[in-house]
């Protein structure tokens, strides 16, 4: 099925949405690997690319059903790294309010192995979408 001018429109929104996530949540892993301490600003990046992810994922399977192009396998392991990046985001919540330096060492590799897997399926998912013609 050919993608409506609606489509186009719901297509381009979750795209832009996705792509705050990797904005919001690499500015958030990054600077606190960076700078070695987790602050505050870190921690509202964190949050806002979760909300940007759990919006934009739902947008793009939505989309997705509608035009016969679900992938049960990329819609599984997306649900899975929403799961994730949530867990950091209340992780880097409870760390900045609360935690040790054993914590935060912790904290802060487990930012990259989650962000490492949103990156993989995030170009997954765009070669998916040239893949599919939408």
């Amino acid at each position: 099925m050919q993608p409506r001018v609606y489509d186009e429109q719901f297509l381009f929104a979750a795209v832009v949405i996705l792509s705050m996530t990797l904005i919001f949540y690499s500015v958030g892993v990054w600077s606190e690997r960076i700078q070695g301490r987790l602050k505050g600003w870190h921690v509202v990046a964190l949050g806002l690319g979760v909300v940007c992810n759990f919006a934009g994922t739902t947008f793009m399977g939505e989309l997705a059903r509608l035009l016969g192009h679900a992938n049960c396998l990329h819609t599984v392991l997306c649900s899975i790294s929403i799961f994730l990046m949530t867990l950091h985001a209340v992780w880097a919540f409870w760390t900045f309010r609360k935690g040790a330096v054993k914590a935060k060492y912790f904290f802060s590799r487990f930012g990259i192995v989650v962000w490492s897997m949103w990156l993989i399926l995030y170009i997954v998912g765009i070669y998916m979408g040239i893949g599919s013609g939408v």
